[in-house]
């Protein structure tokens, strides 16, 4: 008999693109991986794997979606390697976005895009070095065909926990023990996640940990729909709006369609959404973009003053997105003091809802952190709450093995 012949996997970007019907299975199935080397990888990684898994969309289409799969330096200890499953922060809407895409040619042409990229990696090589697999996600729409659901949080729970379990089949050193953890975007993704963490019943979930977790975004939403000037955070409207028409088809009945953006947006803005789904959020920011739009410009008439039936139904998909859920573990909430991109406020009343719903909740507030120079707070958060995480993680771990 002789062994079968091994498929080699697509070479540059056609690795992302997925066969044609997927290959039968279920959610967390390699479609196929290669080694990863480049920016994209981890430095402290003894193997970077880039990864094609089998997850599935929010209406229940069974998806292809990309990752990177990372092992430790370390000796794998009794029981295998515990395992990070790390939800990232706000990338924008484009294939090239995604994390495991990032490369020389995207820094030279978007060096801010690159460094918000980079901005994980000294906690992720961090947990490497202390003897954790990292799993990252790209989420649905990123990297792979079709759009990003931005915010959605079943979406991102199925793109995290698909690849934990994806990583363990690639890799049998991986244990069944594992935390998440996310920033901004993914904190938000990581409390979802851990929410859904039944989806992978093999596995046991120690705990979840969210840096400056998205929250309350309908407030923000709203505050811009009035705001008689310009500003680059505008470019949160179209990833706010493509992830609702997303939900909003998942969820539409006779009596409440799904969201057409025509009648949500202004004539000019819905002319900036048709060119934003291959775009960073760094160049949706740019003045030609939607940084070149007023604020109480975007929608048809107003979003506070008798919206009409598609404005009301993209408020509720985006207030659905607010992370106060019920959670079986321990959480973990931090925030830079000063962060002027997530609203310190949001967090400390995230922080209150969680512990309503009875969840065990540890909040740490960062009066300074370290310098995220143009990035600011929000991402000098990361490097500054790296010991404090580590610790928490650690004790965790050592409390379940």
């Amino acid at each position: 008999m002789t062994a079968p012949e091994r498929v080699v996997p697509p070479e540059g970007d056609d690795f992302y693109v997925p066969p044609v019907p997927l290959p039968p299975g279920e959610y967390g199935d390699v479609i196929r991986s290669r080694p990863l080397t480049g920016v994209a990888a981890l430095r402290s990684a003894s193997h970077n794997e880039l990864v094609l898994y089998r997850s599935e969309a929010v209406d229940g289409t069974p998806i292809a979606v990309s990752g990177i799969v990372a092992l430790p330096p370390t000796p794998v200890p009794d029981g295998g390697y515990p395992l990070i499953g790390w939800a990232h922060g706000t990338l924008g809407l484009g294939d090239k976005c995604a994390p495991s895409r990032d490369n020389e040619e995207i820094a030279a042409e978007l060096p801010e895009h690159h460094e918000i990229n980079q901005s994980p990696h000294v906690l992720l090589n961090a947990l490497l070095e202390a003897g954790w697999a990292v799993a990252m996600t790209d989420y649905e729409g990123m990297g792979t065909p079709g759009p990003h659901p931005f915010l959605l949080g079943r979406s991102e729970a199925h793109g995290v926990l698909d690849l934990a379990r994806a990583a363990r089949r690639l890799y049998p050193v991986i244990s069944d023990r594992f935390a998440l953890v996310g920033h901004s975007q993914g904190g938000q993704g990581a409390l979802f996640a851990a929410h859904h963490a039944d989806r992978i019943p093999e596995f046991t979930l120690l705990g979840v940990a969210a840096l400056a977790p998205a929250s309350h975004i309908v407030e923000d939403l709203i505050a811009g729909s009035d705001y008689d000037g310009y500003t680059g955070g505008l470019a949160f409207t179209p990833l706010l709006l493509t992830g609702a028409i997303i939900g909003s088809r998942a969820e539409a009945t006779e009596e409440r369609p799904a969201i057409d953006a025509l009648e949500v947006l202004s004539t000019e803005a819905y002319t900036l959404f048709t060119a934003a789904d291959d775009r960073c959020r760094v160049e949706l920011s740019a003045c030609e973009a939607w940084g070149g739009i007023k604020g109480n410009a975007q929608f048809r008439g107003s979003l506070t003053q008798d919206p009409n039936p598609h404005q009301r139904e993209f408020l509720r998909q985006v207030e659905h997105t607010n992370p106060a859920l019920s959670i079986p573990v321990p959480i973990r909430v931090s925030h830079a003091q000063r962060d002027e991109r997530v609203k310190i406020a949001y967090s400390t009343r995230l922080v209150a809802e969680l512990g309503e719903l009875g969840n065990d909740v540890l909040y740490r507030i960062h009066a300074r952190v370290a310098d995220g120079g143009s990035l600011g707070a929000h991402f000098g958060l990361i490097e500054t709450d790296v010991p404090e995480l580590l610790a928490w993680l650690r004790d965790l771990e050592r409390a379940k093995h």
